[in-house]
This record gives structure tokens, C-alpha cells and sequence, in this order.
């Protein structure tokens, strides 16, 4: 049987208890309206009443039908086994033992309940044939047949409701499941998107305030002495402020409600733009790109720039003015980004491989982005003791590309 606590509510107790009055009343009532109608062979004050005990019993017993339904179904069962073993006039008597079918298999477990039912089903049909054999007139044999044909109905009502209580629940059940999946699955995507914009923003912030750092130096340096290139220079840092800032505003626009308002993300098309403030920042850079056979996918042409975009703050930041080869070649499956620097003229330091005052993170948001992708990124230092930094990404992506895409 199915698990139960140990106390039911008072209104559970309250209908139970008036059933099983109702029901006690209108057994014992309805036998002695048929007596009185019909005759008996045997009154119900024979043997010591017993035939009241019996009508009595099994309705109270009613009371306890959803505690215990199994012992219930038993008690009723048995007294009307000996009820109509012993001749006892037939009436509504048979009322206490359908509730208690009924609550078996409405309250029980299934399988094991049914097996029961139907067992006890069996035995109360053969016993009520058996006794009825000789009855008189033989019309009245139909209300055996009653008897057995109610008794399979009420088993079968309560397997019906149970079935539906269980496919209730389960159904219940899924639901929760399916919210809590649904939570889950929105608060990876808050958590990608976060990890998105950390690194647009790490990546815009971090070339253009090396740009403006350098450039800051250089106009430092010239102010007095060569005024145009000190404004030049001004220039240079307001330009790239200002891009960093329309950058900035594009990559935060998807926390804004009203509207959307977001400018398309960089790609391979602002790859001029970027070698060009790479130029005016003080590196030597020559650029080796072949056209693609087919547009490349936004995902894909977004992270590449963000890796150039990396790569090149990297050698501004922690080389100087250097010479840096950038190389792009599209093949039919993938994208391939090579960016080699010379190193620091003089000391042969390696040009990304950190700062001075320790490691940053873009090589690993370079490695993050790649991965994203299904592609991969290696970074390491070269015999020459400069920097190299090798990107591989598929054309066509296998990873999240949900979370890669601007």
C-alpha cells in the first residue's frame, strides 16, 4: 500500500465517520424493510443477533476505509461471507463492502491492491453461487449476479480514480521538473551572456587604454618641442576614445529594457581600422590576408577580431614600438590567425607572455573564445624571443555558438 501519515485531517475523519453511519443505517434499515416486505427464512436477531452485529460492523468499519483499506475490505468481506453463509436475508447489506472496494483500489498501490480485490472478488462469488444454489424463487439468483458485477464496478471506479490521482501528479511532477529546468537553463544563459560582455568589455577597454596609454607617453614627450605631433597624438587618443566608448555602449546595450539600440559588434571588416591604430600606437605591423572564398560566418568573424584585437593590445602593452606580422588565411573548413612580434629590441622579451608585473587574462579570454567555438589557440614565445599567438576556428562552429556570437 501506498505510504501514509499517520493522522488525517479532521474533514477526511468527519466524512469517513458520517459514511459510515449513513452506511450502517441504511443496511441495517433497508434489510428490515425488505423483511418486512418479503419475509425471511432467517431474522437477524437469530443466533444472538447476529445478523445486526454483521449489518453493524461492517458499515462502522467504514470509518477506517482510508487508514487501513486492506483490513477493512477483509472485515466486510468476512461478514458478508458469513452473513449470506448463514442464510441471513438479502438487502442493501453489500453496501459497506463496495465503499470498501472501492477504497482499495482508490487508496492502494496498484498492482497489489487489484490482486486483492480481485482475489477477494473470487472468493465472495464462489461462496454467494454456492449458497444461492437452492434459493427460491430462482429469479432471485439475479441479485448474486448484482452483487458480483457491483463489486468488479466499484473495484475498477477506485483503480480509475487512483490512475488519475497518479497521472495527476506525475504530471504535476514534470511540470517542476520542466520549471526548474527552464531556471536553470535561463540562469546559464544569464551567466554565458555575463561572460560575454566581461569579454567585449576587457577587450575594448584593454586595447583602447593601451592606445591612449602610448599615445598619452608620446604627447607627453613632444608637446614642447613638436606641437603637431602632439596634437596628432591628441588626436589619436580622442578617436580611439571615442570608439571605445560607441564599443562599450554596443556591448552594455543588451542590459538596456527600452529597446535595443546595439551597433553591430566588430568584425574582420574593421581589421584596416585596428592595423592602423596599431601603426599610429608605434608597432611596424604588416598584415598578410587573403579574401575568404565565402563570407565567414558573424560568430567567427567577431572572435577573430577580438583575437587580433587581443593580440595586438598584448604587444602595445607589455613590448612597445616592434614589428608584428598579422596573418589571416581562410581555408575551406576554418580561419587561421597568426600574430608574431619581434619582442622588446635589445632584451628579447617576449611580447604577449605578461606584463611586467605579472600575468593578465587575455591569452586565456583569447583561449576561452576559441574553445567556444570548437576551435583552438596556442601562445608562446618564439627562438627569436618575441611572441607568437596561432588561432584555429571552424567556419563552421561545434561549440556554444550562442555564446560566442555578438
Amino acid at each position: 500500500m501506498e505510504r501514509r501519515t499517520g493522522t488525517f485531517s479532521l474533514r477526511a475523519v468527519t466524512h469517513d465517520t458520517l459514511l459510515a453511519l449513513l452506511v450502517t443505517v441504511m443496511q441495517v434499515q433497508g434489510t428490515l424493510g425488505r423483511i418486512a416486505a418479503e419475509g425471511a427464512t432467517r431474522p437477524l436477531a437469530d443466533l444472538g443477533n447476529l445478523g445486526y452485529a454483521l449489518l453493524v460492523v461492517s458499515g462502522l468499519a467504514v470509518a477506517l476505509r482510508r487508514r487501513w483499506p486492506a483490513p477493512v475490505f477483509a472485515v466486510t468481506a468476512l461478514a458478508s461471507l458469513v452473513y449470506y453463509g448463514l442464510d441471513f436475508p438479502d438487502g442493501p447489506g453489500w453496501l459497506a463492502l463496495f465503499v470498501s472496494l472501492y477504497t482499495l483500489a482508490a487508496y492502494g498501490d496498484g498492482r497489489r491492491s487489484l490482486v486483492i480485490a480481485g482475489s477477494g472478488i473470487g472468493v465472495l462469488a464462489a461462496v454467494w453461487l454456492y449458497t444461492a444454489h437452492d434459493i427460491e424463487p430462482r429469479a432471485a439468483i439475479g441479485w448474486v449476479f448484482f452483487r458480483i458485477g457491483a463489486s468488479v464496478m466499484s473495484a475498477a471506479l477506485g483503480e480509475s480514480v487512483r490512475s488519475r490521482r497518479v497521472i495527476a501528479a506525475e504530471a504535476e511532477k514534470r511540470a517542476e521538473l520542466a520549471e526548474r529546468t527552464r531556471e536553470e537553463e535561463a540562469r546559464a544563459r544569464v551567466d554565458a551572456e555575463r561572460l560575454r560582455i566581461a569579454r567585449e568589455v576587457h577587450d575594448t577597454v584593454a586595447h583602447a587604454v593601451a592606445i591612449i596609454n602610448v599615445q598619452s607617453g608620446v604627447t607627453a614627450h613632444v608637446l614642447d618641442k613638436r606641437p603637431e605631433q602632439a596634437r596628432e597624438a591628441l588626436r589619436t587618443i580622442e578617436q580611439t576614445s571615442s570608439r571605445a566608448l560607441r564599443e562599450m555602449r554596443a556591448v552594455l546595450g543588451v542590459l538596456r529594457e527600452d529597446g535595443d539600440g546595439r551597433a553591430p559588434q566588430p568584425g574582420l571588416e574593421q581589421i584596416g581600422e585596428l592595423t592602423a591604430k596599431a601603426r599610429e600606437a608605434g608597432l611596424d605591423v604588416t598584415l598578410e590576408a587573403s579574401p575568404p572564398a565565402t563570407p565567414l560566418p558573424s560568430a567567427v568573424g567577431g572572435a577573430a577580431y577580438r583575437i587580433l584585437q587581443e593580440s595586438v593590445t598584448n604587444v602595445i602593452r607589455h613590448v612597445g614600438p616592434t614589428r608584428v606580422t598579422v596573418a589571416l588565411t581562410s581555408g575551406t573548413d576554418a580561419l587561421e590567425i597568426r600574430v608574431t612580434d619581434e619582442g622588446r629590441t635589445g632584451n628579447g622579451t617576449a611580447g604577449g607572455a605578461a606584463a611586467p608585473d605579472g600575468p593578465g587574462h587575455g591569452i586565456l579570454g583569447m583561449r576561452e573564445r576559441c574553445r567556444l567555438l570548437g576551435g583552438e589557440l596556442d601562445a608562446g614565445p618564439t627562438p627569436g624571443g618575441g611572441f607568437e599567438v596561432t588561432a584555429r576556428l571552424p567556419l563552421a562552429p561545434t561549440g556554444p555558438l550562442r555564446e560566442a556570437a555578438p
